[in-house]
């Protein structure tokens, strides 16, 4: 008998201290959030590999990847509550103390001010766009206009003004996003990178390189997938002095000639013959196998396991990794 699906409700408690990070998949592919540190009211019009998407800024600006840890916030409490069990609802009441620390962020009056301004441009931000979000078996493709967040609203304020209890409603889009489990494991120091193009780096090496032995980029693509309104020269340098500072967790970047640029996990140890990366039909087979879980963080450990056991040949690493998750029950 399966099991049924967690049951909705109006709202959603956030409550899952140390919950840990998870992004939505789309917003680790395409470049939905701003890089610059003063007010983007630019209409971005992005189309790459026939994903299209056109994000229209409010007047306060579009929303910018550090405003993108309410939602990082939101998707983690969301994903621990259906790893759990619980109920679920596209409505959050979350405290704002507890976000601020959770994302490394000051609880000053300041603090709780830049937030109020968050929200306003998450809110504010419109996208349209033709990426489906949902189960892979019946994906829902949106083409109208959707903000980030449809509304927030502070609960309650403190005698001092600061806003302690807020209400959140995230977008349908971004809620299927979650509910189908289109969700990525961040690096809790992730949120201790200050400059916006490292963020957006380790977003695109951990969506396109994950676990794999190496992703190889060219700088021109890597420019267009970051967003970044620099010129492509002047991109290129900030890109070498981030390569040259190192500071990236999880994974490493070098220019390899030609200005393409390679990737690699910095746990990938080289003694010995390496699996092939698994196609994505076969890690679309295995999050059916185990929903809920980080498939990649799985790949990973059946990766291990395999070496530990001698690595020896398989003839479809795809049917074995398979057949290794169903021998977990």
């Amino acid at each position: 008998m399966s099991t049924p699906a967690p049951a909705m409700r109006d709202f959603f408690v956030c409550d899952f201290l140390g919950a840990v990070p998870k992004h939505d998949l789309a917003s680790m592919e395409h470049p939905l959030f701003s890089l610059s540190t003063r007010p983007d009211r630019r209409i971005l019009e992005y189309d790459h590999n026939g994903c299209q998407v056109t994000i229209t800024p409010s007047v306060k600006g579009r929303a910018t990847i550090f405003d993108a840890d309410i939602l990082i916030f939101c998707i983690s409490q969301l994903t621990a509550a259906l790893n759990a069990g619980r109920a679920v609802a596209r409505t959050l009441t979350l405290t704002a103390h507890d976000l601020l620390k959770a994302t490394g962020r000051e609880t000053s009056g300041d603090g709780y001010k830049r937030l109020r301004d968050a929200f306003e441009r998450l809110a504010g931000t419109r996208i349209t766009t033709n990426i489906a979000t949902g189960p892979a078996e019946d994906p829902v493709e949106t083409t109208t206009g959707f903000g980030l967040i449809e509304s927030w609203q502070i609960v309650r304020r403190t005698r001092a003004g600061r806003m302690v209890s807020v209400s959140v409603t995230l977008s349908e889009w971004l809620f299927r996003a979650v509910l189908s489990k289109s969700v990525l494991t961040l690096n809790r120091d992730y949120f201790s990178l200050r400059k916006p193009l490292e963020r957006r780096l380790y977003e695109l090496a951990r969506k396109h390189c994950g676990r794999q032995r190496d992703w190889h980029v060219s700088v021109e693509v890597l420019c267009k997938k970051s967003g970044s309104a620099s010129p492509r020269r002047v991109f290129r340098a900030m890109l070498r002095e981030i390569i040259k500072r190192d500071a990236l967790p999880d994974y490493f970047f070098e220019e390899v000639g030609d200005d393409i640029i390679r990737i690699t996990p910095r746990r990938v140890v080289d003694d010995g013959p390496q699996l092939a990366p698994l196609s994505s039909d076969v890690l679309e087979e295995a999050r059916a196998l185990v929903p809920g879980h980080d498939i990649h963080a799985l790949e990973a450990e059946w990766r291990a396991w395999w070496a530990s056991s001698g690595r020896p040949k398989l003839r479809s690493p795809g049917r074995a990794f398979v057949g290794w998750l169903k021998t977990r029950g």
